[in-house]
C-alpha cells in the first residue's frame, strides 16, 4: 500500500502544489467531456446517480460537472492546495472534496454508482486503486478512467509552437536529471480486465469541442506539471520555446478546440 509519504513525495514531483498552479490549471486545462457525462449513468442503469465519486479530483474540474447530473458527488484528493483550489470553485451544495487517495477514499462499501479518474489514473498505483474501486462501487456501478490524447485547433502554427514547448520541457528534464513526474503506468483496457474486479471492460475514443485562442493555449502550456517542473529548476522561457509560442499566441484568433479522448470503461459485477 502507498504511504501518505510516498504520495506527499508524489505531490511534489509533480509540481501541482507550486503557488498559483492550481489557478492556472483550474482555468486553462480541459473539461469533463459532455458525452462522458451521457453516457456513464445509462451504463450504471440509472437516471441520476446518487453518488458519483471523481479519484484525483485536482481542482474540481471533473468533479464539479457532475453537479446536476447526481444526487451527491465526491472529489477524493490529496494535494491541499488544489482541493483548497476546488473548494473555491465549487458552489453547488452536493458536490464536496475530501483528503483521501485512491487507496483509502474513506467512504463507505458498495456506496457508489460512478467512479472516475480524470487524467489521473496513470499517476495511481494500479493495484490497490482497483481495490478501492471495488469496495466503493455498487454491483452494476460502473468506473471510467480518462484522459485527453490530442489537441486540434485548426491552426498549424499555435500547434507546432505548443508541441516544440512540450517537446524542450521533456528533452530538459532528461538533460538535468529531473524527477520524469510520477506516472506509474499508460492504462489500457488489459489492466482493467487483469484486475479481476469487472465483469465487462472497455475501451472507447471520444471528444469535445471547447472555446480556444492564444492565451488558453500559453496558459494551457503552463498548467502542465512537466513545463512547471523546468521553469521552478530556473530554465528560461526562450530555452522551452514559450518566447515563440507566446509570440505565436498573441495572433492566435479564437477558435473552437476539439479535444480528443482515450476512455476505459468498467462495470462491476
Amino acid at each position: 500500500m502507498t504511504s501518505r509519504a510516498d504520495l506527499a513525495a508524489q505531490l511534489r514531483e509533480s509540481h501541482y502544489d507550486a503557488v498559483g498552479f492550481a489557478e492556472t490549471y483550474d482555468r486553462h486545462r480541459p473539461r469533463a467531456p459532455e458525452v462522458l457525462l451521457d453516457l456513464l449513468p445509462r451504463l450504471a442503469r440509472t437516471a441520476r446517480p446518487r453518488l458519483v465519486v471523481d479519484l484525483g479530483s485536482g481542482t474540481g474540474l471533473s468533479t464539479r460537472a457532475w453537479a446536476d447530473r447526481a444526487e451527491a458527488v465526491v472529489g477524493v484528493e490529496p494535494s491541499a492546495a488544489m482541493r483548497a483550489a476546488a473548494e473555491r470553485a465549487t458552489d453547488a451544495a452536493n458536490v464536496r472534496y475530501v483528503d483521501g487517495s485512491s487507496y483509502d477514499t474513506g467512504l463507505p462499501d458498495r456506496s457508489a454508482d460512478v467512479v472516475t479518474c480524470s487524467q489521473s489514473l496513470q499517476w495511481m498505483e494500479p493495484e490497490p486503486t482497483f481495490a478501492e474501486v471495488a469496495r466503493i462501487l455498487r454491483p452494476g456501478g460502473v468506473f471510467c478512467a480518462y484522459e485527453y490524447c490530442d489537441l486540434v485547433t485548426g491552426l498549424w502554427e499555435p500547434e507546432e509552437a505548443f508541441a516544440a514547448t512540450m517537446n524542450a520541457a521533456a528533452r530538459i528534464r532528461e538533460e538535468r536529471g529531473l524527477a520524469p513526474g510520477h506516472r506509474r503506468f499508460a492504462p489500457s483496457v488489459d489492466h482493467l480486465d487483469s484486475s479481476g474486479v469487472f465483469a465487462r471492460v472497455r475501451e472507447l475514443s471520444c471528444h469535445s469541442v471547447e472555446p480556444g485562442d492564444g492565451e488558453r493555449l500559453v496558459g494551457f502550456v503552463l498548467a502542465l506539471g512537466a513545463v512547471r517542473a523546468v521553469l521552478d529548476d530556473g530554465v528560461a522561457e526562450r530555452d522551452l520555446g514559450l518566447d515563440r509560442l507566446r509570440e505565436v499566441a498573441a495572433r492566435t484568433p479564437p477558435t473552437p478546440w476539439l479535444i480528443v479522448y482515450r476512455a476505459w470503461i468498467g462495470v462491476r459485477p
